[in-house]
């Protein structure tokens, strides 16, 4: 038997417990559950309106449905905090180097201690520089700068670690441009002596201005000073391998000891440094025009002999020690070229056959020719030549001896990949000997340097 829903209806309103009876399909039909077929008995497509009379009354209404739960956004992760030492960063060079290939005329006296330590003879592959960076912000208004070396040479010890830099930039303003610079850095003098020896063509730097400051470097506070706008360019002419200098500001000035890095200092006597330079776009190459001094009172080491019966004038050993200098930069796109020239008084003897140590005029510089060749045969190409003058004296060695200084080098840096240069150069030197009695040496020497960067 077939029930309608209204005849069901009808008998559950006088049976209340028929529904004991009805049927498992009769009740999924009852209560409309997944289980009942999809078309069967549905009501008509306008049903009337059930009566009250014929309402189911032991049927409890169905429940009302719950709303949608509200959808909670995920928590925001609470921000980490970093720490000083998470920002600090590491990179660096290694320059190796062969000096004994094949020249024109061999001079195994030819030397040159306060640069290439392995020029003259009984010398082979040698490391020139292994250095190491460490820098970073280690707060929004402070940054540090440490770069030890560990290829510097001691007495006959090769090899050997020493600090190169050690210092904090502390800036003054929130957009950086002014900044103290605190502990051992570069004295702002020249412009080759700031550029780094990883940026730098020639092999060495010339005797006329890095005959200032040896290492380049002394113990100081600095102040420098440059836009933004300028900052970025400096920087840009470094990364994009035009052979800057940095970022040593647009004005830079300093008091620092005197003594040069890394020794102590002699006398109660600061010396003072004052540097300005602009780097500019001229038609389509940046050029950068510079000038500065410094002037102070440098004590020096004499140590006479029976031989050589060297000896201060008036026994006075606070000599002074000040030079003016200007500078002139067209960076290399494609042709460049430098020039350095600076004047001035330090301590030296007054050369052949006159021991006497006193603040003598000096003069000296240099004038430097590049040519920058991109995409050749996937390298990077930069051919140049170099010619240094320098008259004057070495005041950091023992007895500032006096030279005379004439170099031309030749060569082509090689720019294989970002972390992999080789240059090759070829040098004619006619120089005074960095060791007594300081004899006049002429020679050739023919090098090669594997640089990495990293």
């Amino acid at each position: 038997m077939h029930l309608t829903a209204s005849s069901r209806s009808v008998l559950l309103s006088l049976l209340p417990g028929a529904t004991l009876f009805l049927s498992p399909l009769a009740q999924a039909q009852q209560t409309g559950s997944p289980e009942t077929p999809a078309a069967a008995d549905a009501p008509a497509a306008n049903p009337e309106p059930a009566s009250p009379s014929t309402t189911p009354t032991n049927v409890e209404p169905a429940a009302p449905s719950a709303p949608p739960a509200a959808v909670t956004p995920p928590a925001e992760a609470p921000k980490k905090e970093t720490h000083w030492y998470e920002k600090i960063r590491l990179r660096g060079y290694t320059q190796f180097r062969y000096n004994r290939l094949p020249s024109f005329r061999v001079n195994e006296d030819l030397i040159n201690d306060q640069g290439d330590r392995f020029l003259g003879k009984n010398n082979g592959f040698g490391i020139r520089r292994a250095r190491l960076i460490i820098f970073g912000d280690v707060h929004e208004r402070v940054s540090i700068y440490l770069q030890p070396d560990f290829a510097s040479v001691i007495s006959d010890q090769y090899n050997v670690a020493i600090l190169r830099d050690w210092y904090a930039d502390i800036f003054l303003d929130s957009a950086k441009e002014f900044r103290l610079r605190v502990g051992q850095s570069k004295v702002p003098y020249g412009f080759e002596n700031l550029q780094s020896s990883q940026n730098r063509l020639a092999f060495d730097r010339n005797d006329a201005i890095n005959s200032a400051v040896k290492d380049e470097r002394d113990l100081g506070i600095f102040f420098y000073w440059a836009p933004s706008e300028i900052r970025k360019r400096f920087k840009d002419l470094v990364d994009n391998n035009l052979k800057g200098s940095g970022d040593y500001g647009v004005v830079g000035l300093g008091v620092y000891n005197g003594q040069t890095a890394n020794r102590p200092e002699r006398n109660d006597n600061l010396h003072v440094v004052g540097r300005v330079t602009w780097p500019f776009l001229f038609g389509k190459q940046f050029v950068e025009v510079g000038a500065g001094g410094y002037y102070g009172r440098f004590n020096v080491t004499a140590s006479p002999s029976a031989s050589a019966p060297y000896a201060l004038a008036g026994g006075e050993n606070d000599l002074v020690d000040a030079r003016a200098n200007v500078s002139l930069v067209i960076y290399p796109q494609p042709i460049g070229f430098m020039a350095e020239y600076n004047v001035g008084r330090g301590p030296s003897t007054g050369g052949f056959g006159d021991f006497t140590i006193d603040s003598r005029p000096l003069r000296g510089g240099y004038a430097q020719l590049m040519y920058k060749l991109d995409n050749v045969a996937g390298v990077s190409l930069i051919p140049y030549v170099r010619g240094t003058l320098y008259e004057g004296g070495k005041k950091f060695e023992t007895n500032a001896p006096r030279y005379d200084v004439r170099e031309l080098e030749m060569g082509v840096e090689w720019q294989i990949l970002k972390a992999l240069e080789v240059t090759a150069a070829y040098l004619v030197s006619d120089r005074t000997s960095s060791r007594a009695p300081y004899q006049q040496q002429r020679g050739d020497v023919t090098r090669i340097q594997l640089q990495v960067n990293y």
